[in-house]
């Protein structure tokens, strides 16, 4: 491995950044299928931002009241479709029975009048301006809650993707060079390769357009020489 300084140089360096981060990106994906992998990255996240609202989600599936929201965050549904989602969950059970725990995760949302809301939307009956105001002010707090702890997960999970992205990345550009070279590489050589597997991740997006538009600069170069 070397540089001589040509265009033709960056384009292979491109290139092999392109297949390596490529094939990361492929490797950290195939996680998924042991028990979702690299998935699970900031469910955490989720967990804590309903805390306060099991008691709800307790009454749509009581064996495991966060079985539907990790089941949509390890397949991947749009986040806009799982706030909703579990918003509604949340939402749906509330019951007379529930009111109280859900007004004390909700500060400033009083647990009577919440209380009679529910009962109220559970019997069908109209609610007065006080209630709906209270009910109001809990879907205000669980917007804010959810909002916050979806990003927060999606967050955590796009910065894991590719912290373990890059380390394949950066593994098989030595492997690479090693098996190339039959032995330990010079040290040019292994920083080269550990430059080529550092780019790798972030470049893998562009670095095939970007090859291609300097492979064909090098030849209408060559065209004009020639």
């Amino acid at each position: 491995m070397d540089i001589t300084g040509t265009l033709g140089d960056v384009g292979n360096i491109l290139a092999a950044a392109s297949a390596i981060g490529t094939t990361s990106f492929g490797l950290v994906d195939s996680t998924k299928a042991s028990k979702g992998g690299i998935s699970n990255a900031g469910f955490g996240h989720l967990s804590t931002a309903v805390k306060g609202f099991l008691p709800a989600l307790n009454v749509i599936n009581p064996a495991d009241p966060l079985q539907p929201l990790k089941a949509n965050w390890l397949n991947g549904i749009a986040k806009a479709e799982q706030k909703a989602m579990a918003k509604s969950l949340v939402r749906l059970g509330i019951t007379a029975a529930t009111a109280a725990d859900l007004a004390r995760a909700a500060p400033g949302v009083d647990a009577a009048v919440f209380g009679a809301a529910a009962t109220k939307i559970n019997s069908g009956s109209d609610l007065s301006e006080q209630e709906a105001n209270t009910l109001g002010r809990f879907d205000a707090i669980l917007d804010a809650r959810m909002d916050a702890g979806f990003e927060r997960a999606d967050q955590l999970y796009r910065n894991a993707s590719k912290l373990l992205a890059a380390v394949i990345s950066v593994t098989l550009s030595i492997a690479g060079v090693i098996v190339i070279q039959k032995g330990v590489p010079a040290g040019s050589d292994f920083l080269l390769a550990l430059l080529i597997g550092l780019l790798a991740t972030p470049l893998a997006p562009i670095a095939k357009d970007i090859s291609s538009a300097l492979s064909t600069t090098v030849a209408t170069l060559k065209s004009v020489k020639g």
